[in-house]
Parts: C-alpha cells; structure tokens; sequence
C-alpha cells in the first residue's frame, strides 16, 4: 500500500526524527538516495563520468538536498553546477559541500547542456505555481530536452491537492523521501512527476489514517472475492443490473459483462423486454427479470444507471426502486440526475465523471479537474455515499473525511465509450460477492485499469475488449 499525508503530518515527523539526530543526519540520507537515483539515470545516458549535471536550487531545504546530492556526484567524477534561483539565499552548507568536492555555481549556465538536470527550486511548503527566476528555470528546463529529477516533488504544484496552478516543472523522476505525498498520487500534479521512487529517511510518526492511499497488486489480490469450495451461484452472489434503455441497449449490454467478470454467481437483469432480451443473446448466462427493479427477484447489490436518457420517468422509478431497495447499489451516469435531495447512504456508491460530480455539487467543472481530492471529498460528505469521481486519477471516498484512494492502474485508454459501464458492472458484482463499498469501488478500478493496460497492449480498445481483458486481470493478480 502506497500511503500519502498531507504536509503538515510530514513536517511533525521530519521534526521529531530530527531531534533524535546529528543536525545535517537527515539530509544527508535524502541526499543519497537522490544521488542514487541521478547515477542511475546517468548510467542509462552513458555514464557518470564527464555527465553534465545542472542543479537547480532554491532557497528552502530541497535546495540544499540537491546541493549534497551534486557534491556526491562531483565526487564520481560528474561536471555538476549549481543554478540559483536565488543568489543570497542558497544552502549555505549544500554550497560549500558542492565547491569542495569541485561542482560550481553559475548563475547563468545554459541548461540545453545538460545531461541531467535536477531540480530543487521548490518543497512541500509551495502554493501556487512558480514565479519570476523559478518559472524562467522551469521553462528551460522543459525546453532542454534533458531528463529531470525532481527533489521530493516537482517544483511547483501543490503536495497536499494535487492542484497545479500556473507554471511547474515537468519531472522524468521524482525522489519522494519519507513518505508519499498525495499531490504525487493525484492529477494534475502526478503527471508531471513522472516516475515516483520512495527512499525511506526513517519517518515513524506519521499519523493514521494517511490523507491518502493507493492499493498496489498484493492488497488487490487480498481483497479479491474467492468463492469456498462448497459454494454455489446463490453464495457467490447474485448482482441486478438496472441499466440501459431503448435508445442506449448496450450500455446494458457492457453493464452485465462487467457484472459477469467480478466473480458472482448471476447476474439478473430489470430494464425493458426489448433491451433484455438484446443482452440475452450477447450474455445467454443472463437471469431476465421484471421491467423494474423492485419487481425482480433477490440480489445482493443493484447496478443502476449506465444508458439512461435524461428525463425520462421510467429511468426515474428504477432508480428511485433501486435507492429504496436498501440494498448496496452503484448509481452511474444517467442515475445520478435522479437522485434527488438528501444523503443516500454508505453503502451506495456513486461513480460520475469531473463534469457529473460537478452538476451535483453546483460548481465549475474546472473547479473539480484542479481539486480533485477537495471535491471528491465534499461530494461524499454532502449526499453520505462512497463517491468514484471517475478521471485521469480515479479517487474514492467515503464520507466522514478518512483516507481517500488513488487508483494507479489508471490508462488514457479507457477513455472511450462504454468504458465506464464495465466499471460500474464490475464493481456491483463486486459488492455483491461481499466486498464493502470502499473496497469493492477501488478493487474495481484497479482491475478496470489493470483490463485497460492488457488490452492496449495490441493496440487501440473498445470498451468491450476490457470485458476480454478482465479474466486475465484477475489472473495476474492471483
């Protein structure tokens, strides 16, 4: 598990490792595993040795790490020259550490040579995006062509939302020391990070729950649903699927196939004859209920919503059945213009997209594309439900402001029709087999993304090729 916290915990902990230390201890371990990190990336351009390695060093202490870092480096042999983006106010012992071991200080060198270019203008204690001499320096750094190292996190966005505001730097790699943070596992500010590696600086007193958390294979492969032997379908799980329409019939259609890969043992479908019986010649395993969900037979859990049409009375009723069911539910797309007023309950799980989140919360959408955490959160407070703001980073939360999750399994190509009615097939199967609504939402977009990467592998997808994917999903994570 990858657990994120908010700048303030950090900074406790850093404080308290830090009084048990010699002054210096703890950024001297940064700055290791940050030179550690630089000569690999060295070695696969051709070497340490006569590398030109720029740094770009701010006034604050990710300045002064990549200052030891470049001392280290000088000492192997790297031509390393320090780039201030303030001239009076660099580490004052990072600097003397770089000029004994035979790095310099140019104010003015020409990033365009470099071999590498790391950067440490800017910590965890940033708002905003840069300004002035730092901007100039991020700009060029983009410009060089050259690989860049980020000290901690990218100069530049914002460590505790993930908010990008104006300009930063677009990072290769970023070292993170300690613990992640979670504009590190959160766009807008994850894609500029790059590849995130972790160096253990020896934090203990980091608060629980983390302000965020994503699942990696091994908590995955825990929480997967795996029947007993002397299970039968009834044990499994038995999902209804309350989705599609007249005009949108394969919403239904990718709804129950989605439903089907999650490990239950039925799947039932409520929505009109016509359509189910469309989805029965595609999915002959299918059970074909009533027209509306408070009519059909038993289920653990409902999927509700996907293919819709707006304003339609039918499409209100079953939504309104399946709400009042009392039954977990995932409410998708077309559901949550029917929703009403009010709190809905944890054990319904909410899944819009940034446009979908912002209609129910009232605000811009570029307001929940900037704020991601900010505003999954209120969403889940203000309607009481497990919300999936669905997106570049999926997020889930539930209400009550505990740890959020980031999916990181997550692919541009799922952005494609269809792709989010697999996803919320999926993940009422998955409450149906038993898994609580956090879980079975995170499980879900982790095998979701994980579906998405398999099947992207032999080129551009459709969402039905992500139902194709998804045993073999679940086998890589078995």
């Amino acid at each position: 598990m990858r657990r994120a916290y908010h700048v303030e915990a950090i900074r406790h902990a850093e404080a308290d490792l830090m009084a048990q230390l010699p002054q210096g201890a703890l950024m001297q371990r940064a700055a290791a595993g940050l030179a550690t990190a630089a000569v690999r990336i060295l070695r696969e351009g051709g070497g340490v040795y006569g590398a030109r390695v720029a740094l770009l060093v701010g006034v604050g202490d990710n300045g002064g790490d990549a200052l030891y870092a470049g001392a280290r480096l000088a000492r192997r042999g790297a031509k390393v020259a320090a780039v201030l983006a303030d001239e009076t106010r660099a580490h004052a012992g990072g600097l003397a550490a770089l000029r004994e071991a035979g790095g310099r200080v140019d104010y003015a060198e020409k990033l365009e040579d470099a071999d590498l270019i790391i950067d440490g203008m800017l910590g965890i204690g940033g708002k905003g995006g840069l300004r002035g001499r730092a901007a100039e320096l991020a700009e060029a750094a983009q410009a060089s062509g050259a690989p860049v190292l980020a000290v901690d996190l990218p100069s530049g966005v914002d460590a505790d939302s993930g908010q990008v505001s104006g300009v930063c730097v677009n990072a290769d790699v970023t070292v993170t020391f300690g613990a992640y943070k979670p504009g590190l596992l959160i766009d807008p500010a994850a894609a500029r990070a790059g590849v995130v590696e972790f160096v253990d600086i020896g934090l203990t007193a980091l608060p629980e729950p983390a302000a965020v958390e994503a699942l990696q294979a091994a908590d995955v492969a825990q929480l997967l649903p795996r029947p007993r032997r002397d299970a039968d379908k009834y044990a499994r799980g038995v999902v209804g699927v309350a989705c599609g329409s007249v005009e949108y019939p394969g919403a239904g259609m990718l709804a129950v196939g989605g439903a089907l890969r999650a490990g239950v043992g039925a799947v039932r479908y409520s929505g009109p004859r016509a359509v189910g019986e469309e989805v029965l010649r595609r999915w002959p395993e299918l059970l074909i209920e009533k027209e509306l969900p408070g009519d059909a037979g038993r289920v653990q859990a409902w999927v509700c919503g996907s293919g819709f049409p707006v304003g339609d009375d039918f499409a209100a009723e079953r939504t309104k059945q399946v709400v009042a069911s009392g039954l977990p539910a995932v409410l998708d797309a077309g559901a949550l213009g029917y929703l009403g007023e009010g709190e809905l309950g944890e054990r319904i799980v909410l899944t819009p997209h940034a446009g979908e989140a912002a209609r129910l919360l009232g605000v811009e959408r570029a307001d929940v594309e900037a704020r991601r955490l900010d505003f999954v959160r209120r969403l889940a407070d203000e309607r009481g439900a497990t919300v999936l703001l669905k997106g570049s980073t999926t997020l889930v939360a539930e209400p009550g402001g505990g740890t959020v999750r980031a999916n990181p399994t997550g692919t541009a190509a799922l952005a494609t029709a269809g792709s989010g009615d697999v996803l919320a097939g999926l993940i009422g199967g998955l409450l149906a087999a038993g898994l609580r609504p956090l879980d079975a939402a995170s499980v879900g977009a982790y095998l979701h993304g994980l579906a998405g990467r398999i099947a992207h592998g032999k080129g551009p997808i459709a969402a039905g090729d992500l139902l194709a994917a998804l045993p073999r999903a679940w086998h890589n994570l078995q």
